[in-house]
């Protein structure tokens, strides 16, 4: 059986911390920053655990992550 691929999408947007917790970088942070006032610019800021639903797709994504499942 040919090894699996990893999705090379996925794998530049998530990562896995050391406690084996997936974690991706928060929407509507990248442009059009002007009008949005400090505060939300603060809160949109970092870094947000995936869901326990979207596990599930992480898996299929990278296999070989080694994450808590």
């Amino acid at each position: 059986m040919p090894k699996m691929k990893t999705h090379r999408a996925s794998a530049k947007r998530f990562r896995v911390t050391g406690t084996g917790k997936v974690v991706r970088r928060k929407a509507y942070r990248k442009h059009l920053l002007v009008h949005k006032s400090g505060s939300r610019k603060r809160r949109i800021s970092g870094m947000a655990q995936i869901s326990d639903t979207d596990l599930s797709r992480i898996n299929l994504a990278l296999p070989y992550k080694q994450y808590l499942r």
